[in-house]
């Protein structure tokens, strides 16, 4: 399972997203150091990445909550809507465990 987690130091909630991450990762039995890292600086590399904002976690390549439709990619924070429905700089972290959980058992089925 690849799991990477993309920031723009400009952002100050990445510290809490990352900490989360990590945190749901353990919790599932998975090894946190393996989480890729990467800073986004500049809009030519958030063109290239794919980058809807700060902080992005991507799962397997797919995005935790994808953007919607036309949305840009940029140097910029990233707004999140949690389960009970408030908005927040970071994502759920039921969300994120969901989302391990998830690949997990994808990644269990294509071994058998």
């Amino acid at each position: 399972m690849r799991v990477e987690f993309l920031y723009w130091e400009g952002c100050p909630s990445h510290p809490t997203a990352l900490a989360d991450l990590r945190t749901a990762m353990e919790e599932l039995g998975l090894d946190p150091a393996s989480i890729e890292v990467r800073e986004v600086e500049s809009d030519a590399q958030a063109g290239r990445e794919r980058f809807a904002g700060s902080p992005t976690i991507r799962i397997d390549g797919a995005d935790l909550q994808a953007p919607g439709e036309g949305e840009p990619f940029g140097l910029t924070c990233r707004v999140y809507r949690r389960r009970d429905g408030r908005i927040s700089p970071n994502p759920d972290p039921a969300d994120l465990r969901d989302e391990l959980r998830r690949a997990m058992t994808a990644a269990a089925a294509h071994r058998s």
